[in-house]
């Protein structure tokens, strides 16, 4: 029997329009593995604020910092936070303290709540970003000045690098 021509349109059109389904199941099994992937792989490393003007110096230290109050101090300035505290060109170098980062830290301090009496005699916790190019007498003077500002528990940040082999030659040499 030959189909008729009506016959042969329709079959045309039900084979064009047919109804395309999107399968799921592969779908959800890839979104799976994603979220997997990501909760295994996302790390608890601590971020610190980036300055682009300061260079930290390289540790193999594997201890991580708290988050505490940041002092950071470059070529040029000293920030507490977000804040500029001075400029390191108009700190004098004859002095203990720095007075204007002591009033700051004095007044974060008020702000925050009192320690608990285990803490009190380590005092409250301040991490130091220095360049590796600020002269030691100055970061001498910034840790006397939180010292001295109950900041006594003071963490220098560094840039983590892989521990050396000690069997190994020193590069350079």
């Amino acid at each position: 029997m030959k189909a008729t021509i009506g016959g042969k349109l329709k079959g045309r059109k039900t084979r064009r329009h047919k109804e395309t389904k999107l399968n799921l199941v592969s779908l959800m099994d890839i979104f799976t593995i994603l979220v997997f992937f990501l909760l295994v792989n996302s790390s608890d490393v601590e971020v610190l604020q980036a300055d682009k003007t300061i260079t930290l110096p390289e540790s193999t230290s594997t201890q991580k910092p708290e988050t505490t109050t940041v002092v950071r101090v470059n070529g040029e300035q000293l920030i507490v936070g977000n804040r500029m505290i001075a400029k390191v060109a108009d700190i004098p170098t004859n002095e203990d303290q720095i007075e204007p980062l002591l009033n700051e830290l004095k007044y974060l301090a008020s702000r925050a709540e009192p320690l608990p009496e285990e803490k009190a005699a380590v005092g409250r916790p301040v991490t130091i970003l220095g360049d590796e190019e600020v002269p030691y007498a100055l970061l001498k003077q910034i840790m006397n000045t939180c010292a001295a500002a109950d900041y006594r528990d003071i963490d220098l940040a560094v840039t983590q690098t892989s521990p050396q082999d000690p069997a190994a030659p020193a590069a350079g040499q």
